[in-house]
């Protein structure tokens, strides 16, 4: 069983490594939300829907400070084998308000900060810094 939200972070992380300056994704709707969030909040750039070879994907541009890559790290927090729940009062900041964490509502994706203004608790797919 594969994890397709790590994957696509993965291939994130990967792509900056090495220095380039965008990454083809298969598309999903998870997928989709997760690089607009990241795309709203500075750590990639543009992200476009394209096909490759007649599969739909996501077209992301990586974003860069002074060669240093956007994304420093990630921690997948909710895992396929243990779903990690947390009410409004647990929601954390990451990294001292340096990250963010990307937490699946009632209302949809958002980030921590959304989330508590909405007060709304959810499962807690993974942190970004």
């Amino acid at each position: 069983m594969t994890d397709p939200i790590t994957d696509i972070l993965n291939q994130i992380k990967n792509a900056q490594a090495v220095g380039k300056t965008e990454v083809l994704v298969p598309s999903s709707k998870i997928k989709n939300e997760i690089a607009m969030i990241l795309s709203k909040e500075n750590f990639i750039g543009e992200v476009k829907k394209a096909t490759k070879e007649k599969i739909k994907a996501l077209k992301i541009s990586l974003k860069y400070d002074n060669g240093v890559p956007a994304i420093a790290g990630f921690k997948r927090i909710s895992k396929p084998g243990q779903r990690i729940y947390n009410g409004v009062s647990e929601i954390k900041r990451v990294r001292g308000g340096y990250g963010i964490s990307i937490i699946s509502t009632s209302k949809g994706l958002m980030t921590n900060t959304e989330a508590r203004k909405a007060k709304l608790g959810g499962e807690v797919i993974c942190q970004i810094w």
